[in-house]
């Protein structure tokens, strides 16, 4: 009888606070998750600041190359199929599998913040070098 191996993790260290960035992020998170991966998601900056409390459903822009046509016709095209925000892609990976979202220590101790500034979708603060000993498999930056 051949020994189960367990899944290979993938890990994902988000830069990036761009609507269109999070919600490409979160779709990958959420695939991987459903596959039986162990996603751990590493928040540094503007993806960190995008996480917090007070800020995750408010609108986060595109990014640069999407333009002004390019963004006027994602949010349409968006609206249209009813797509949902990507705070709840990311939320809904949680409840399928085992993903864990990181706050960058040194990104929190930059912008001042602490935990109780951060929305329930982060589960801790830890520093680069835990997440890179934890990570497992795949590193995507986004």
């Amino acid at each position: 009888m051949s020994e189960q191996q367990e899944p290979e993790g993938f890990s994902v260290v988000l830069f990036s606070g761009t609507d269109d960035k999070l919600t490409a992020a979160s779709i990958l998170i959420a695939g991987a998750a459903a596959l039986g991966k162990r996603v751990d998601v590493l928040l540094q900056y503007w993806a960190l600041e995008a996480c917090q409390a007070d800020r995750i459903t408010k609108d986060h822009g595109l990014a640069a190359e999407a333009g002004s046509e390019g963004s006027a016709a994602l949010w349409r095209a968006s609206e249209r199929r009813g797509h949902q925000h990507w705070s709840d892609t990311l939320r809904q990976a949680k409840e399928v599998g085992e993903v864990r979202v990181h706050a960058c220590a040194n990104s929190m101790e930059i912008f001042g913040l602490d935990m109780e500034d951060m929305d329930p979708i982060v589960d801790d603060v830890v520093g680069v070098a835990t997440f890179l000993v934890s990570a497992d498999g795949q590193v995507v930056f986004i």
